[in-house]
């Protein structure tokens, strides 16, 4: 007898749900991995926020070191601007006492106090050479130099134009800076 009714397949045991036991296998493997994820996160954090700290700690040394070395250099400069002096003024102390001690010669002839004045200026001379006060006293016939040179005025001369005739009064220069024009007369175009 032939059965009409279908039969159903036999159940493939493959395609079957998951046994209630390998859903909790993979939770277990989840909890874990979070775990180990989250113990990796707080581990690089802490890492991190040593680095930060250091790096903090660092950053306000060199803050520190760099405070210092500004407050040393303008304690420097204080003492730079405070002494400048000091040796121009302790190479001009003989000159003083050259002059003093001429003054104290009360029965002084002519040909003495010259001698002593032409002494004095030499000394005040070399104190001005050895702060690097240098004269500016162009000879005649120099080209005039704007940059060292006054004119005073401009006069007429057998001198190539443009050239100094006579020097009324010594410039100086101060390392290499004009402290005074050499005030001079020039001579005018022919």
């Amino acid at each position: 007898m032939s059965d009409s009714t279908p039969q159903t397949p036999p159940a493939d045991k493959s395609a079957s749900p998951a046994p209630a036991a390998d859903t909790q296998n993979i939770r277990e493997t989840m909890a874990t991995y979070e775990s180990d994820m989250l113990t990796k996160c707080q581990a690089d954090l802490a890492e991190l926020q040593a680095k930060s700290a250091e790096l903090a700690d660092q950053y306000l040394r060199a803050k520190a070191d760099v405070e210092n070395a500004r407050r040393r250099a303008e304690d420097e400069v204080a003492k730079s601007r405070k002494f400048a002096l000091e040796g121009f003024a302790d190479s001009l102390l003989p000159v003083i006492d050259s002059l003093e001690a001429g003054l104290a010669i009360k029965d002084a002839k002519v040909e003495q106090i010259r001698e002593g004045a032409q002494a004095t200026l030499r000394q005040l001379q070399a104190a001005l050479e050895r702060n690097k006060i240098i004269a500016i006293n162009p000879a005649a016939g120099a080209k005039f130099d704007p940059h060292q040179h006054q004119a005073i005025s401009v006069v007429p001369s057998e001198q190539e134009a443009n050239t100094v005739v006579t020097v009324l009064q010594k410039g100086y220069l101060i390392s290499d800076r004009v402290l005074r024009p050499a005030l001079v007369t020039v001579a005018a175009a022919k």
